[in-house]
This record gives C-alpha cells, structure tokens and sequence, in this order.
C-alpha cells in the first residue's frame, strides 16, 4: 500500500534531482528498503509516511551527488584550457572557456589531421604560422583549413552553437 501510493511520485521526485532514470529508479528502490527497515526494526511512529519516504530519498540523492567523482583540476584545463586557479578571470573568459568546452565536443565531426590544427590554433594558442612550421603546411593552406573546419563545425551543429564562441570564423584572427 505504501509503495503503490508513493512509489512514483518518489521517482519523479529522484528523476528530476538526477537526471538519470537508472539511478531515479535505485533511489526509489533504496528509498522503500530504508523506509521497511526503519518500521520492521521497530523504530518511531510514523506520523507522515510521505514525508518520511521524501525526506529518505532526499538523502539518497544527496548520497548520489557525493558519489560522483569529481573531475580533476588538470583534467579540467586540459578539456576546457582555461586556468581556474586565476582569480581574475572575467565573466566572459569564463562563458568562452565553457563554449570550448562544447566545440571540443564538436571537433569529433572532423578528420584527425584537421582536428589537429584546430587544437593547435584553439587549445594550445599556437599562431598559424607556428601551426605551418609544425605541419609543414604553407600559411595559407592552414588558414583555409581553419576557417573550412570552423565553417562544417558550424553547419552540423549550428550556427548558434559556435556562433559566439572564441572559435568562431568571426573570431578567427589568423
């Protein structure tokens, strides 16, 4: 009786927190074993069940955001090349470092060689003349080929999506 009048509005509750139907459903699970524990064992009246099954799968997914390995810091830098540990970042250095976070996602739509150059030019802030010494490519080549992969990275995902970024071919100071 008690699972069947609350069952799913405590995974609705879990599934919005989590994001996750898999561990939505763990949550209810675990929310239900606690709960049946707790009265078996013999512990308090339970005035309001509900707000005992609520206040026990809080908990879980309070338990489930600690049980998230965070990401290190190195491994953060690395993935959106902006370094945290500067206090003065502005608030647009911080959205663009986000934004490349999202075009890295994107660079997977390209050719590995072409990938490379756009690392080179975006990550690892290397001019294009630097990027043509490494390459062996002529200046211009490589300039083509940034602005080209710029330009299907956009057509894929749309122009919104890079549109603003530190990548984008408006921003592209070559």
């Amino acid at each position: 009786m008690l699972y069947g009048n609350h069952a799913d509005e405590i995974f609705r509750f879990a599934l919005y927190k989590l994001s996750d139907r898999e561990k939505a459903k763990d949550v209810v699970q675990d929310t239900f074993v606690k709960a049946w524990s707790h009265v078996s064992t013999g512990g308090e009246t339970l005035n309001n069940p509900r707000a005992f099954l609520f206040k026990i799968a809080k908990n879980l997914v309070i338990d489930s955001y600690r049980k998230v390995k965070p990401m290190s810091i190195d491994a953060l830098e690395e993935i959106i090349s902006f370094d945290i540990s500067d206090d003065h970042q502005s608030r647009d250095e911080m959205h663009n470092a986000v934004d490349m976070s999202i075009v890295l996602d994107a660079l997977s739509i390209l050719d590995t060689d072409v990938r490379d150059i756009i690392i080179m030019r975006y990550v690892d802030g290397l001019s294009v003349k630097e990027i043509s010494d490494i390459t062996g490519q002529r200046e211009n080549s490589v300039s083509v080929r940034i602005h080209r992969a710029l330009k299907d990275m956009q057509d894929h995902f749309g122009i919104e999506a890079l549109g603003n970024s530190p990548i984008s071919p408006q921003n592209n100071a070559i």
